[in-house]
């Protein structure tokens, strides 16, 4: 999928990740110091391999590389909720999406672009017409990315103790989110 977001003028799109074309990118974004407190993912390449492989094989998920201009700057993991272990924790839909996301170079930290990606990625998810809300729950240390999710609609609920992370549960309406977003638009028939 692809857009050009409106209030930035950047090309954002998205595409699934593949194995082999990834592995060594995503390895060495989840060895950065920004990524590693919130993922603990910096494992040697071998074990990595293993580990992207599984969640590869997980029908539960999809796993995106995200571009800027053309150029892959991030990781998302976007799931059913009602197949993770976040169902535990509130009330879930069968139809409830989630997110999980990092940005993996530096260089792209502090330029704006986190909601116009998190805007773009959560449209793409109501895409799905049964889904009405999305759900997302960084950890509670991670105060940039809670301010992110705020901005682009999600509601903090409650703080919940998850096995790798406290978390803060936060929800996104569909009718919330795009009575504040109206004019997010993209094709799904573009790809990377």
């Amino acid at each position: 999928m692809k857009l050009i977001d409106e209030e930035t003028g950047y090309e954002i799109s998205f595409r699934q990740v593949k194995l082999e074309e990834d592995l060594e990118r995503l390895h060495h974004w989840h060895h950065q110091a920004h990524v590693i407190p919130f993922w603990k993912q910096n494992f040697s390449l071998p074990d990595y391999k293993a580990h992207l492989q599984k969640l590869l094989d997980d029908r539960h998920q999809t796993l995106y590389i995200g571009y800027v201009n053309g150029e892959p700057m991030s990781y998302w993991e976007c799931y059913w909720a009602k197949d993770d272990i976040l169902a535990d924790y509130y009330e879930v839909d069968d139809e409830d999406q989630g997110i999980h996301l990092f940005f993996g170079p530096e260089k792209f930290l502090g330029k704006g672009l986190a909601l116009p990606f998190l805007r773009t990625m959560t449209a793409f998810l109501f895409q799905h017409k049964a889904t009405s809300k999305i759900v997302a729950e960084p950890d509670i240390r991670n105060e940039k990315m809670i301010h992110i999710f705020e901005k682009c609609g999600f509601e903090p609920q409650k703080e919940i103790e998850l096995p790798d992370k406290r978390g803060l549960l936060m929800f996104c309406e569909r009718t919330s989110f795009f009575r504040r977003w109206k004019d997010v638009n993209f094709s799904e028939q573009q790809h990377v």
